[in-house]
């Protein structure tokens, strides 16, 4: 069951191995250890991940024997804390049935709180990566790309149904990725959330981990106005013609509003990060001109937002923005 990016959360799957529970009482008596096991398809963003997981606070050990992994919590209550444990179809030991019976054993003790995550792509975004990059895919030697990447995926097969948390990367950017786990594994309490408003246009995707999502092509389209093309949502003759369109004020206002209300229950939920995206058909103009304003409007509030324009620098075409009704 894949990742729905859009709603910016992962999707758990089913276990298969019902020695991986957890007493409730486990984490308070003995200091209880964090592990995760992060595994999944070559080229999906394994290494990405653990590396946010540095970052965040976590103990990474990459590539690790699987036959090793009882030795390294051996003793229990002396090594509080969290650890991140990546490995793959390269690493020495690994044979999915025996991963999951060990990983169920170590799970029992009531001093690991064990998680396991694996990072998912579609196979044909898989083979554009490796094209890419020109990297050789370690089970493709002699073989086609995707014929490698068919049979990793089938000798990981038992390892992504049981894995608890599953992300597909298919639509993910690097960014992406980064973002979605820090909103998974990031542990401050009390830390303020973190806001970003950011403009994009329709004609090049829409953003995947974006929160909220606003269409601001109803505006009057300045890629229409000669001496307004060349020109951003940053210029001030861009912003006087997108302030004068009749429905902007108003909407302006309401989206606001409603900002203004959901950003501090989204607070109160423990919600880390919030994404508020702006569109418009080719994210130069209107969207950009918006997520400024917003942004201005959220810091007057009393946020701190991060602005991001995708696009901008994106070249003006009439092809993506259409003709003009």
């Amino acid at each position: 069951m894949p990742f729905q990016s859009a709603a910016g959360r992962a999707t758990m799957a089913n276990m298969t191995e019902p020695a991986i529970h957890r007493d409730s009482s486990a984490e308070q008596d003995p200091p209880c250890q964090r592990i995760l096991l992060v595994t999944g398809m070559l080229g999906a963003g394994k290494s990405t991940a653990l590396q946010v997981l540095e970052d965040l606070g976590w103990e990474i050990v990459d590539n690790l024997p699987v036959g090793l992994l009882e030795r390294m919590v051996a003793n229990p209550g002396t090594s509080a804390g969290r650890l991140a444990i990546g490995f793959d179809s390269r690493t020495r030991g690994f044979e999915p049935q025996n991963i999951i019976a060990l990983v169920g054993r170590v799970a029992r003790r009531p001093d690991i709180a064990l998680t396991t995550m694996f990072i998912d792509c579609s196979t044909e975004e898989l083979e554009r990566r490796y094209n890419e990059t020109r990297r050789r895919h370690p089970m493709a030697q002699g073989r086609p790309l995707s014929e490698g990447i068919r049979a990793e995926r089938e000798l990981l097969a038992p390892l992504r149904q049981w894995a608890e948390i599953v992300i597909d990367t298919s639509a993910f950017g690097v960014n992406h990725l980064q973002q979605h786990i820090r909103e998974l594994f990031a542990e401050e309490p009390g830390a303020p959330m973190t806001v970003t408003v950011s403009s994009f246009g329709f004609a090049r995707g829409t953003p995947p981990l974006a929160d909220l999502v606003f269409d601001m092509r109803f505006l009057d389209n300045p890629h229409w106005v000669a001496e307004l093309r060349e020109l951003t949502g940053l210029d001030p003759a861009v912003a006087e013609h997108v302030r004068a369109d009749p429905g902007f004020g108003e909407s302006f206002e309401r989206i606001l509003d409603l900002l203004t209300t959901l950003l501090p229950r989204y607070q109160a939920q423990g919600k880390g990060y919030v994404h508020i995206a702006f569109g418009c058909t080719g994210g130069k103009h209107r969207s950009v001109f918006t997520a400024e304003e917003i942004a201005r409007g959220l810091r007057d509030a009393g946020f701190s937002p991060t602005v991001r324009h995708r696009n901008l620098a994106s070249r003006a075409s009439d092809e993506i923005e259409g003709k003009k009704r």
